[in-house]
């Protein structure tokens, strides 16, 4: 039975002895293709066949442990794939790249979470790169049939940068601006109101599009559970944000004090949560390096603008202090 998808071709046979044997085709040029057998989707816990052709055009094929996320938790040689006897193979034929392993299972499969990875740079030391691309799907084994269990590469980038550059960026230079420079009014208003708005845009845009990134999934972990109930809280918070800019009472209103208790701290509690959550989801989507190297710099800038920021206004606070002119008390009259 034969399955078949934009990127590859899947082949498999399977006997009344619970013996598989599966063919992986796929389009190559080089780097690396693996196929994983995964208990709930994901990648961590799983393990893969993974077959290339080294720079001296030598056929490789290992199986694989995915103990974490890390390069350094992908365990060549150890797996729990219940091998056959059978040698597993690879082989290319113009432009595809073959992969042909047996298992022999205690039950007859049936539907199986499967992950398809492609990686464009050669292992080293057997040790696998980042992939470049991955899709995990629901596949029944005992019909041929299949599902999206996960989603693409790009979805998940799209629904990173999203949340990124709203919450990562707009919604925290919006918050510094009323803190830090109130006495330039009233501009300090409009550009708070302003930014706001628009970080609040993305961030509605990231939610609705998680929230269709997670109806496509076939399972249930608790990460993505949670961060997207995070997301979804991030977003309550960001609505009431909102409906303070209407709800704002005047200056010598007696309820301004808890307007601006409101206000600032389910503000800071939402980018508080907004941090964890960009975190958690870099975690989750498995991103590579370069989605943590760049958080990493751009909450650091965020933090460092906050200490300078802060440090200047405490200095210029105490400078104000000092050279305030002394107050005199008139002598009363003898």
């Amino acid at each position: 039975m034969t399955f078949i998808n934009q990127h590859s071709l899947l082949q498999y046979a399977q006997r009344d002895d619970h013996v598989m044997t599966i063919i992986l085709s796929a389009i190559y040029t080089t780097g690396w293709v693996g196929m994983g057998f995964s208990k709930d989707g994901m990648m961590a816990g799983s393990s893969a066949m993974v077959g290339w052709f080294n720079k001296k055009g030598q056929p490789r094929i290992k199986q694989y442990y995915l103990q974490g996320t890390r390069s350094s938790q992908v365990i060549h040689d150890k797996g729990e794939l219940p091998l056959t006897n059978v040698p597993p193979v690879v082989a290319i034929h113009g432009a595809m790249i073959y992969m042909a392993f047996q298992l022999k299972f205690e039950n007859h499969l049936r539907q199986q979470p499967i992950i398809l990875a492609f990686g464009s740079r050669y292992p080293k030391h057997f040790h696998l790169t980042h992939h470049v691309d991955k899709r995990t799907i629901m596949f029944d084994f005992s019909g041929g049939s299949s599902s999206v269990l996960y989603v693409s590469s790009r979805e998940k980038k799209n629904h990173g940068a999203l949340g990124m550059i709203g919450w990562g960026i707009i919604l925290p230079v919006g918050a510094i601006i009323p803190r830090y420079f109130k006495h330039k009014d009233p501009l300090w208003y409009y550009l708070h109101a302003i930014i706001q708005l628009v970080g609040f845009i993305f961030g509605l845009a990231t939610v609705l599009l998680g929230i269709q990134l997670y109806n496509k999934l076939n399972v249930k972990n608790a990460n993505i559970s949670a961060h997207r109930g995070i997301g979804i809280f991030i977003l309550v918070l960001s609505i009431l944000q909102i409906l303070a800019f209407f709800l704002r009472p005047s200056k010598d209103s007696k309820f301004r004090r808890f307007w601006n208790w409101y206000h600032h701290w389910f503000g800071r509690l939402a980018l508080f949560f907004a941090s964890v959550n960009i975190v958690l989801g870099i975690q989750i989507g498995y991103a590579g390096n370069e989605w943590k190297i760049g958080y990493g710099f751009l909450l650091a800038v965020v933090l460092l603008a906050v200490i300078v920021l802060e440090t200047l206004s405490w200095m210029k606070k105490r400078s104000d202090k000092t050279t305030a002119p002394p107050t005199f008390q008139m002598n009363p009259v003898q």
